[in-house]
């Protein structure tokens, strides 16, 4: 069969699937997600078998120690995906719930009610976790799922799909609930994107010519976020002993991920004492400053910033830093380089806290807090499928709800209208 031909059988498969799933039980959805989550473990020695096979390849053809980070399934990942499940499978079952209910004066009752999108599709880089995460997310909101993970990680890929196959079985249910794109090439990627008729949602997860491909390609509704250029704002009084914590844990953590600080915003009451604490902790952890005028004339090590590095998404041990008069120039700053994703303030003012709050667009806003809280699992979603950066349907992490639309429920007595 071609690959047109392929991907064509899939997404009818998986618009078919989805009305099964869609009518599942909550109590069968749960029994699927803890059921994978069993599995992972006891299937763990042919996951660490595949995965090896994708870092062989992996380390041949050159790819970065992050991508390679991201690759690797331990021990710890496969815990983590499990006890990723099992909260996800101990959350309420959205669908079916009524969101809000209203009169009308003609004696109508109105509400709205979550049902399944219908078919997702979930085209990803590098992360195997993620084909966990969005089978799981995807199965507890009633929805099909059509998954294209990188080639990178396809022996990895596949051999989860075949616990999650394994799964859907046991319990009853198609296979086709949850399908992964057997081939690598991007023509599969193409032909996915022209399937309107049969999916009714795309998400892209990965790097930001992956995400700008799909966007370009697709005739399907697309929810995206480019990159995560996100800053961290230190206010005048700020604690500087937080504020230095929360910038060695949002740059030095895990660089390589979206919700790592990029760039540091510093009130220039504050500048001439903070910034050397904040070198000289973040220095030991390989660090590399590029800074403004100002910065560079107090950090003598400080590169000097060129325009290309404020709006840039490093992913490594790179610091932007500016020193900024006010808080108001902290937010030109975020709104003239920010991505939406997230934006960090350390304050101890209540007031200005708040403003910053109302004021900054950002998929998720932070005070006194580490940027890296931006994620489904961290703000007690369960897992996540993703962090949006655009606003239609979802905004920020997207975890079971987001997975869901809402429909008008209607019911009368009889009523017709005049």
């Amino acid at each position: 069969m071609s690959v047109n031909e392929i991907i064509l059988d899939m997404a009818k498969a998986a618009r078919a699937a989805s009305r099964e799933i869609g009518k599942c039980s909550g109590q069968v959805k749960d029994k699927v997600l803890t059921d994978i989550a069993a599995l992972l473990k006891e299937e763990a020695s042919f996951l660490y078998q595949e995965n090896a096979k994708d870092l062989e390849a992996a380390k041949e053809s050159g790819l970065s120690s992050a991508m390679i980070d991201r690759l690797t399934i331990k021990e710890a990942t496969i815990e983590s995906m499990a006890q990723g499940l099992i909260e996800v499978a101990a959350m309420a079952d959205p669908v079916g719930s009524m969101v809000k209910m209203w009169q009308r004066p003609n004696g109508l009752s109105v509400g709205k009610m979550r049902i399944p999108l219908g078919v997702v599709c979930m085209i990803y880089e590098s992360r195997p976790n993620v084909t966990i995460d969005a089978a799981g997310l995807c199965l507890k909101a009633g929805n099909a799922v059509v998954l294209r993970g990188g080639s990178e990680a396809i022996h990895s890929n596949r051999a989860l799909g075949q616990v999650i196959a394994k799964a859907l079985a046991k319990n009853g249910l198609p296979e086709t609930v949850v399908q992964l794109v057997p081939m690598t090439d991007r023509e599969a990627v193409k032909e996915l994107l022209t399937q309107e008729e049969y999916i009714d949602l795309v998400i892209p997860r990965g790097g930001e010519g992956l995400i700008r491909f799909v966007v370009a390609n697709s005739s399907i509704p697309v929810l995206k976020h480019y990159k995560g250029v996100c800053h961290v704002y230190v206010d005048r009084s700020a604690d500087h002993d937080m504020a230095v914590n929360i910038c060695q844990n949002g740059k030095v953590q895990r660089p390589g991920v979206c919700n790592a600080v990029e760039t540091l915003l510093v009130n220039e009451a504050e500048a001439a004492a903070f910034l050397p604490k904040v070198c000289e902790v973040l220095s030991r952890d390989g660090v590399e400053f590029r800074g403004c005028p100002k910065t560079c004339a107090i950090l003598k090590d400080a590169k000097p910033a060129q325009e290309e590095d404020w709006p840039a998404e490093f992913l490594d041990l790179i610091l932007a830093v500016k020193v900024v008069k006010d808080m108001d120039e902290a937010m030109d700053h975020i709104a003239k380089y920010g991505s939406l994703h997230t934006e960090t303030i350390v304050t101890d003012n209540y007031t200005r806290a708040k403003r910053f709050c109302r004021e900054v667009d950002a998929s998720a806003v932070m005070v006194n807090a580490s940027t890296r809280f931006n994620d489904g699992g961290q703000l007690g979603l369960g897992a996540e499928i993703g962090i949006s950066t655009s606003k239609l349907h979802a905004f920020g992490p997207m975890g079971v709800e987001e997975l869901t639309a809402t429909k008008f429920v209607v019911e009368g007595q009889g009523q017709i209208r005049s």
